[in-house]
């Protein structure tokens, strides 16, 4: 397991809003995920999914969504440290009698929220127990400028690796258990689950059967024949690719 970077503290959930939170539930569910049990930290309807590597912290309540979300103890204190980097805050929930949250935005705006404390209990699930999506490789981000997301990434604790150009141009984010990467608007406008999928068609012909096949039009330069991208019913976009990772 990676080793925390001392400003985000731990990777807790891909917070992501829905307006039908049954209905984001059943899609995750039927794709092979499973639901952890949730605190009552939150007044709205709130579940969290995980494949055992990633975990979608799905919220009946409008926010920017999604947000990468880490957890974070005495984060009231630590605002200092955020403020010293240049970082600018758009939000700041602190105080004895609220449950204490800051968030932020990188360059390319992604929302960034640190949580005082976990609002979930992790399922008991193994990370190779895999979901009909495959193995989770990332979180890829589109980014304007790929230096500068980059280096704003490594700030918080990421370590920035050389740019990939297969399966997907890219740029591989290290660190703090989650994953990342950064792409560019050009390729996919929006931010997306991705996942190595082998024998692609028949697990495509399994979520079709599943009723769970919602596919879309895949990020630029990608084939068809070799790859898919399927569309949650909140909008999440989930590209599974038959080839495997260089």
């Amino acid at each position: 397991m990676n080793a925390a970077p001392s400003l985000l503290g731990r990777f807790h959930e891909i917070s992501i809003t829905t307006a039908d939170i049954r209905a984001s539930v059943d899609f995750y569910e039927a794709l092979g995920f499973s639901q952890c049990r949730t605190g009552d930290t939150w007044p709205h309807p709130y579940g969290v999914l995980t494949d055992g590597r990633v975990f979608l912290g799905l919220h009946q309540y409008r926010f920017p969504s999604p947000s990468v979300t880490t957890v974070r103890a005495g984060i009231a204190a630590a605002i200092p440290e955020f403020t010293a980097l240049g970082i600018e805050l758009a939000f700041a929930k602190t105080g004895d009698h609220c449950f204490n949250e800051i968030g932020f935005r990188d360059p390319s705006g992604q929302m960034v929220t640190v949580l005082e404390a976990r609002t979930y209990f992790p399922a008991t699930r193994a990370p190779r127990e895999q979901s009909l999506c495959g193995w989770f490789e990332a979180f890829s981000l589109p980014a304007t400028d790929l230096d500068a997301s980059a280096a704003f990434w490594e700030r918080l604790g990421y370590v920035a690796l050389e740019m990939a150009e297969a399966p997907w141009l890219h740029r591989p984010l290290a660190g703090n258990d989650l994953p990342l990467a950064l792409h560019r608007p050009r390729t996919f406008d929006r931010p997306m689950l991705v996942f190595t999928t082998p024998e692609l068609a028949a697990r495509l012909g399994r979520l079709r059967d599943l009723g769970a096949l919602r596919q879309q039009e895949l990020p630029r330069g990608l084939d068809p024949a070799r790859h898919a991208l399927l569309e949650s019913p909140e909008g999440t976009p989930l590209l599974l690719l038959g080839d495997p990772l260089p």
